[in-house]
């Protein structure tokens, strides 16, 4: 059977199954509309006993939404006899360091923060804690590592300093480095005979043999850093570091960054006036970006070489790249991100001597924005050819480029339905790839790069539903799957070539303790990706009110074919509610077009797209009661809500609105303006992008909650919403979390939060 087969006929059985448990047809068509006459009268409202676990919520705090417990972080060895990781206990965040032998199936604990720390407490810097809050890292102990290509070294981060721990002997030893001050994203030379680390705001260096540290940047100051990204690299453009080794390790590329002339944010603890507020540069649209130059300079020290383009036309500093036998490469863009352009150098230590050792390899423009791969670009072993990836041809697809940036061929085409590289063996003679053409599924492909005179397609190596990940060994012998079936927990299999038998990696992660039944779906004549909850108890007659989780915001969908992540939609839904999400205009995964209908309006068309697929779907299942909706979201889906609930009095009875943007003004340069466009040139996709817009239309119950303590989307947000609705004498709830930053973490808090939402719908639907 096709896969498109496959597909079809589980759809047929999925909404089957769905129509039939909920009386709307006996035998529906795949994907059409059902009215409701043909279900009959409408089914009249019935109270209903709740058959939610009462257990559920304090273990889904306690276990940090069921994340805890579970294998991250994985590193290879290069020819795949053995495995790393990461794993904390099921109720703890504290992480410990695993080794795993494929051979055997045999897992051992390698190393513990409690050991290298000597029962010394765990500190962690404002810097760090900033970093791990960009890089939405929650965990503590040990938290990453950095394993040598010779697999004999493992460098390890913690507390602000820096460790190394040898895998045979299993003995560590702490580096005794200059300075003071926390050490920040220490990582070792390819070759792991030296190690390089920001300490001061400075660019540090070491060899290993008992070589002197060497400062080979000018020191930092508050206004001026060496070798960190800023903020927005780090947010936006998932890029987190701020130098790079030369493969050969006798060089280093550096980042400067001079904030001088941004604007700061501040926060201060509610809960302790009594102690000073922090502050960090923070660009909003309009203003001021922080000034970032590359550099590079010898790892033993020396005079500072400059690296210039032309900073006015370009002056985001996306990707840095340096490969062996390869020049070292450099992705920027333009700040209204319709323009980025790769260039090389191929000597950077040195002036260049003529026009060819700096060159432009390509130049990418579209119209409205472009998107960032992070996996791009990547040099293949040979130094002469690189892989790129497009949206020009209307979805993303993979390419191969010659060293004068000249397009080789192409190797995927847009609708193979590219979502990223996993990995380029090294004889670069085949990737593994991500890609689905159904935009809430991700697989798993192989694909050859050697020339044939007839190319094959790529493998898929994925053939159960879901949405999976990999990660590869080096030689492409062996790998790791992150498997998130359709129908099943989640789990992580390692296996290779020579492992036809694959095993499933320990685990000590709980899971909700009831079956989690999320059914997906496609609605309406847009085909919007749908996901729907219902009771466990449901019986045929019965109706529900409705609660709508939702993002619906640019670059995520939520609308995932995996079982792991509904546990707490189907405990709402046992409570009695039919609980349901869509993936409209504006998400990933569905072409260049539909992503990019938000531009200059970030909420009208995902509005009509959510507000149809209710009709639609409420249309067809007669359970759901759409006189009574509730909407939730954090984040943009915070800010989705209030506007629903704004806009949409007639469909949305109530919303709670956690962390949202209410004012895109007083959001980040590179998210807001890529999709709204400069202020002073588009002032009025502002406004309609704003609930602030809309706050005087309110008629419906609303329910801010923000963290006081968030960076991300600042606490200001919802202050200036609410004073907004209280000024104009409207009713509505705050629920600050002091403390918090824009990822909830504390126990407590996470059920207390939740049981305040679960109130606020059951008081008013």
């Amino acid at each position: 059977m096709t896969a498109i087969a496959q597909r079809t006929a589980r759809a047929i059985a999925l909404t089957t199954l769905i129509l039939s448990l909920l009386g709307a047809c006996s035998s529906p068509p795949v994907r059409a509309t059902c009215p409701a006459t043909q279900a009959g009268a409408t089914p009249p409202r019935t109270a209903t006993v709740s058959v939610a676990d009462p257990g559920f919520l304090a273990a889904y705090a306690a276990t940090f939404r069921f994340r805890l417990g579970h294998p991250r972080s994985f590193a290879w060895l290069p020819d795949g006899s053995r495995l790393y990781y990461l794993r904390s206990p099921a109720r703890s965040f504290v992480q410990r360091l695993y080794a795993f032998d494929p051979a055997t199936g045999k897992e051992t604990l390698a190393l513990t923060a409690e050991q290298l720390l000597a029962g010394a407490a765990e500190t962690l810097s404002p810097e760090e804690q900033a970093r791990r809050e960009r890089q939405r890292q929650a965990a503590r102990g040990i938290t990453s590592y950095r394993l040598s290509k010779d697999g004999r070294t493992l460098l390890i981060p913690l507390s602000g300093r820096i460790f190394l721990w040898d895998p045979i002997t299993t003995k560590s030893r702490e580096l005794q480095l200059p300075g003071a001050g926390a050490v920040l994203d220490p990582r070792l030379s390819p070759d792991g005979t030296q190690v390089a680390w920001v300490r001061g705001g400075a660019l540090w260096a070491m060899a290993l043999n008992g070589g002197a540290a060497v400062r080979l940047t000018p020191p930092g100051t508050k206004e001026l850093q060496f070798g960190l990204a800023e903020f927005v690299a780090q947010e936006e453009m998932a890029r987190h570091h701020g130098y790079w080794w030369s493969p050969d390790g006798r060089a280093i590329a550096f980042q400067r960054t001079d904030t001088s002339a941004v604007e700061r944010m501040h926060i201060h603890d509610p809960l302790h006036p009594d102690k000073p507020g922090r502050s960090w540069p923070y660009p909003r649209p309009g203003k001021t970006n922080a000034a970032v130059r590359l550099g590079v300079v010898a790892a033993a020290g020396g005079k500072l070489r400059w690296l210039d383009w032309d900073h006015k036309r370009w002056p985001y500093l996306t990707r840095v790249r340096w490969q062996k036998s390869a020049p070292l490469t450099v992705v920027v863009q333009n700040r209204t991100q319709t323009e980025l352009a790769v260039l090389s150098v191929v000597a950077p230590l040195k002036r260049p001597k003529k026009p060819s050792e700096r060159q432009t390899l390509l130049t990418e423009r579209d119209t409205t924005w472009l998107n960032l791969d992070p996996a791009m670009p990547r040099w293949l072993p040979d130094g002469r050819r690189f892989l790129w990836t497009t949206e020009r041809a209307g979805s993303w697809q993979l390419e191969l480029h010659d060293l004068s940036g000249k397009l080789d061929r192409v190797l995927t085409q847009p609708a193979f339905g590219y979502h990223g590289l996993v990995s380029l063996d090294a004889d670069g003679e085949a990737v593994t790839l991500l890609a689905s053409t159904e935009a809430s599924e991700q697989h798993i492909y192989r694909l050859r790069l050697s020339p044939t005179s007839q190319p094959r397609p790529p493998e898929r190596l994925t053939a159960t539903p879901g949405w999976h990940g990999a990660v590869v060994a080096k030689s492409g012998d062996a790998w790791l799957l992150e498997l998130g079936p359709t129908n099943a927990p989640s789990r992580v299999e390692v296996g290779g070539r020579q492992r036809p038998s694959p095993h499933i990696l320990p685990h000590e992660a709980e899971s909700p303790g009831f079956p989690v039944q999320p059914r997906f779906l496609t609605v309406g004549p847009r085909k919007v990706r749908a996901a729907v909850l219902m009771p466990r108890n449901a019986k045929l007659g019965q109706r529900f009110p409705v609660i709508l989780h939702v993002y619906g915001g640019p670059h995520y969908n939520v609308v995932r074919a995996t079982q792991s992540r509904w546990a707490m939609q189907q405990w709402l839904a046992d409570h009695g509610y039919v609980v349901c999400s869509f993936d409209g205009r504006g998400t990933p995964w569905r072409g260049r077009a539909w992503e990019r209908a938000t531009k200059g309006d970030l909420l009208s068309a995902p509005l009509a797209d959510q507000v149809e697929a209710l009709r639609i779907l409420g249309a067809q299942l007669p359970a759901m009661d759409t006189s009574r909706v509730g909407v939730f979201g954090w984040s943009f889906g915070g800010t989705f809500s209030a506007a629903a609930v704004m806009r949409y009095p007639g469909v949305f009875k109530a919303a709670v609105a956690g962390a949202p943007v209410t004012d895109w003004l007083g959001y980040d340069t590179h998210y807001t303006e890529r999709y709204l466009g400069l202020p002073a040139a588009a002032p009025q996709a502002y406004k309609i992008s704003s609930p602030l817009t809309s706050a005087t239309q309110l008629k419906r119950p609303l329910m801010l909650i923000h963290g006081t303590a968030d960076d991300n989307v600042w606490f200001s947000q919802s202050v200036k919403l609410s004073k907004a609705l209280f000024d104009a004498g409207i009713q509505h709830d705050f629920v600050p979390l002091p403390g918090h930053t824009h990822m909830v973490r504390d126990r407590k808090t996470l059920e207390r939060m939740y049981e305040r939402i679960l109130g606020f719908f059951g008081q008013h639907l």
